[in-house]
């Protein structure tokens, strides 16, 4: 058997095809004998020559299912296919007339073995559409199983990718920022670097451990030590407002997808500016609509909503592309700006534990 043929339910399908024999002979030994049981009587030559001319039928087209099966590794046109049914049918049909004659011996006129025969074609058909039915099937289960194995593959080669893109903007950045921190505070930027070290872990962790999924509890942790480090070189004008929902802790995440929110707010609202700034982190649990609810927002400058989308910046398209793979249509990203009254990043995400 090959290796198409055991991805089709043989077993399922041979036992269908002998109980749709089995109450083929019993609904035709009981149109036989309708009458003789109508009346008291039960003749038993009548089925057994019933049996007799039938059961070899039953044999001969179980044969249809390695033809249709050599059929379809030849690949030929839907023509080709019919021909060679056409041919077997009447040779086929034939055999069913050769073998009523021995049975019955040729004693009626030519037209009464004329029903047989064509009953016999129109058997073949029906059969050989039936097993090339059942081979289609298994033929679409295959490729619709190729097709979301390869789609998972592409999602997840993306997912790698859009991580491959995010991951070293973001420690180039922080190292940039050490760098620059050696020259104002040695002692700061010590600390600093080991701060780096705890973060460094988590990146590479996630990326060792395949695992996608972080618990908001975690990517908290790692946006503190983010939030901790940039501190020290923007000292008192950064300011940060958490508003938790105590929970949504355990409420899974992608991993290193609150972040660059938090890093696109630093670079747009503080660095270019000597004034103070509030940033805002809140999370909460909308069991309504099943989603954690994430949002990062300042009182920058803001931007308009044209610009925003014209942008070429890797960190907010590289999360909302990112829920687009991992959740589709169930997450959200949605962006509130207008030039003078902050900017703010929402992320809906569908609740699972992580």
């Amino acid at each position: 058997m090959t290796s198409d043929e055991d991805a089709i339910p043989t077993a399922r399908m041979w036992t269908v095809y002998a109980c749709g024999w089995i109450a083929y002979l019993i609904l035709l030994g009981v149109a036989l004998q309708f009458d003789a049981l109508r009346h008291g009587r039960f003749s038993w030559l009548p089925v057994v020559k019933m049996v007799a001319t039938s059961s070899p039928q039953a044999l001969f087209l179980a044969l249809l299912w390695p033809l249709s099966g050599w059929l379809e590794r030849r690949r030929l046109a839907s023509w080709a296919i019919f021909l060679v049914h056409l041919g077997c049918a009447l040779a086929y049909a034939l055999l069913s007339y050769a073998l009523m004659w021995l049975v019955f011996g040729f004693r009626q006129p030519l037209d009464w073995y004329l029903w047989p025969v064509l009953y016999a074609t129109m058997s073949y058909g029906v059969i050989a559409a039936l097993f090339h039915m059942v081979r289609n099937n298994a033929a679409r289960r295959r490729q619709a199983a190729a097709m979301q194995q390869a789609q998972a593959l592409l999602l997840t080669a993306e997912l790698n990718a859009l991580r491959s893109k995010l991951n070293p903007h973001f420690l180039f950045n922080t190292l940039h920022s050490i760098i620059a921190l050696t020259r104002k505070d040695p002692g700061a930027a010590e600390a600093a670097l080991f701060q780096f070290s705890d973060m460094l872990r988590y990146v590479l962790d996630t990326e060792k451990s395949g695992q996608d999924r972080v618990t908001l509890d975690d990517e908290l942790a790692f946006v503190r030590d983010y939030l901790e480090l940039e501190s020290l070189r923007l000292g008192p004008r950064l300011r940060v407002d958490w508003e938790l929902d105590e929970a949504a802790a355990h409420h899974a995440l992608p991993a290193l997808s609150l972040q660059p929110l938090v890093e696109n707010s630093i670079k747009h609202a503080f660095n270019p500016h000597s004034r103070p700034g509030r940033l805002l982190i809140r999370s909460r649990l909308d069991r309504q609509a099943g989603a954690l609810v994430l949002t990062v927002g300042d009182d920058g400058p803001g931007a308009e909503p044209e610009v925003v989308r014209r942008s070429t910046g890797l960190g907010i398209r590289t999360v909302d592309r990112r829920l687009q793979l991992a959740y589709g249509a169930r997450a959200a990203l949605d962006i509130d700006t207008v030039p003078g009254a902050g900017f703010a990043v929402t992320m809906s995400i569908p609740l699972e534990s992580a």
